[in-house]
């Protein structure tokens, strides 16, 4: 089969897919994440390589039949899992338009329409933080990208010559600090960068859950007298884990009384700028250096989309920009090259989808959307304080919600069994999904808001899931005893 399909062909074949689609979307609200637990297959498929093509609609009827039947759906409405959300439909229909049309955004010169849009999208959210002063940046693939690019300007700003001559010139060990709650991609990032992983100081977190202004600064001063070079403070604004935002007022008078650059992780809760009321979430965003924020966490994108924006736009092309005499830059441009601002060359436009669902709906309905799933939260964690069998781990910040059976005398080892055993408990079905994770070094599970299909109901749904694993795991316990 030729790749040319006529165009009879590619309507039937987009039709047939779009109504496939729709169907799913319409089951999104009573839809279950996964197939029940003795249904589940982890296998690898074991079919050969095609050497002759196959009729098209019927491939694509049985790989659509096939996901939807037998696939993990995150956008269902019952997902309380991580930060993976229902996408706005705008979304999917503008990664269609961006396939098609497969535009480069590698320079002005070859997508002059393509790379506008995404300027103008990194604006409106520049915008919102609220920077006095001049700001750019770059979709990227997540955040981890977005957080390695953040750490990738940090170094070039403290250390301009390790741009060219590496991190030995740079003449003692460079450290940066954030959270024991702080992502995992900050690890990888140091790592990569050269500098290593160990040049990343975890510093211990208040009962909150934040990054301890304090023992901060008390490691800067310990590092500075052993004659290493603190260069970067990463604050999180949003931890996977429980949702919870560090105080970024705080940390950034420490970064400016110790001239360091202050990365903000926002993958997640950077996302409150676009709403006026809670704004508040994420005060003293606008004293980051630079920021990661991922619409394809809390703003409902389809994967994959991530942000870095800096305030320091001219620091960019220091970090990023390498001169090759096959991409020339467009005569009479003036506006930058993404090539010359990221990590990235050839790359996708990530950021039509945003841009789209702006378009369509306004920043108002994400204020919604942010409203309401902060409530949604709320009333599931008042749930969780007036249970018998339950209790907060974290007071939430965010719709992220962390919680614990009661310990009763519990080991720290058996009540993260007794947690595991009431996650296998509520999604064994499919129906829903949740999950456990360590908090402050202690087991807890955790839940979140973060399909814009969730309502009250769903809530009520794992309510009642939660009380009968957690009445199983009492019967069973008492007949052990």
């Amino acid at each position: 089969m030729r790749f040319d399909l006529d165009s009879e062909t590619r309507r039937r074949l987009g039709h047939r897919l779009i109504d496939q689609i729709d169907i799913f979307f319409s089951s999104l609200p009573d839809r279950a994440v996964q197939l029940p637990l003795e249904q589940r297959s982890y296998g690898p498929i074991h079919h050969p390589l095609p050497e002759l093509g196959e009729d098209a609609a019927k491939v694509l009827d049985e790989v659509c039949r096939e996901m939807v039947d037998r696939g993990f759906h995150v956008p269902s409405a019952n997902y309380f899992g991580l930060m993976n959300p229902t996408p706005t439909y705008m979304g999917v229909l503008a990664e269609a338009l961006v396939a098609g049309l497969n535009p480069q955004l590698a320079t002005l010169a070859r997508s002059q329409l393509a790379s506008k849009i995404e300027l103008q999208t990194v604006r409106w959210i520049g915008e919102r933080v609220g920077w006095p002063g001049a700001f750019n940046g770059t979709f990227t693939s997540g955040g981890n990208e977005a957080n390695f690019s953040g750490l990738a300007l940090a170094l070039a700003s403290s250390f301009p010559n390790s741009v060219e001559e590496g991190v030995a010139s740079i003449g003692a060990q460079p450290v940066l600090y954030a959270s024991d709650e702080s992502h995992h991609s900050l690890d990888k990032s140091a790592g990569l960068l050269g500098i290593g992983r160990k040049a990343l100081r975890r510093i211990a977190v208040n009962e909150a859950a934040q990054l301890d202004p304090e023992k901060l600064e008390q490691a800067i001063k310990q590092d500075r007298g052993l004659g290493q070079k603190p260069f970067c403070v990463v604050a999180t604004a949003g931890t996977t884990n429980c949702g919870t935002v560090d105080d970024l007022v705080a940390i950034a008078q420490i970064c400016r009384r110790h001239k360091l650059w202050l990365h903000v992780d926002g993958a997640y809760g950077a996302s409150a700028i676009l709403s006026d009321q809670h704004r508040n979430l994420v005060e003293g965003i606008e004293l980051s250096d630079s920021l990661t924020i991922d619409p394809h966490k809390w703003l409902a994108m389809p994967f994959a989309a991530g942000v870095m924006l800096t305030s320091h736009p001219e620091i960019l092309e220091r970090a990023f920009s390498v001169a090759a005499p096959y991409m020339p830059k467009a005569e009479g441009a003036h506006l930058p090259d993404n090539s010359r601002i990221s990590t990235q060359w050839t790359r996708r436009m990530n950021s039509l989808k945003l841009w789209l669902t702006l378009r369509v709906h306004g920043r108002k309905a994400y204020e919604e959307l942010i409203d309401r799933q902060i409530v949604l939260a709320n009333s599931f964690a008042k749930w969780i304080g007036a249970s018998k069998e339950f209790e907060l781990a974290v007071p939430p910040t965010l719709p992220i919600v962390t919680f614990r059976l009661r310990p009763d005398g519990l080991s720290p080892r058996q009540l993260a069994a007794a947690h595991a055993s009431v996650v296998d408990e509520v999604t064994r079905d499919g129906r829903r999904w949740i999950s456990e994770t360590i908090v402050k070094g202690q087991s807890v599970l955790r839940m979140m808001v973060i399909s814009y299909l969730t309502e009250e109901r769903h809530l009520q749904g794992l309510q009642d899931a939660l009380a009968e694993a957690a009445n199983k795991l009492t019967a069973r316990t008492e007949r052990n005893a």
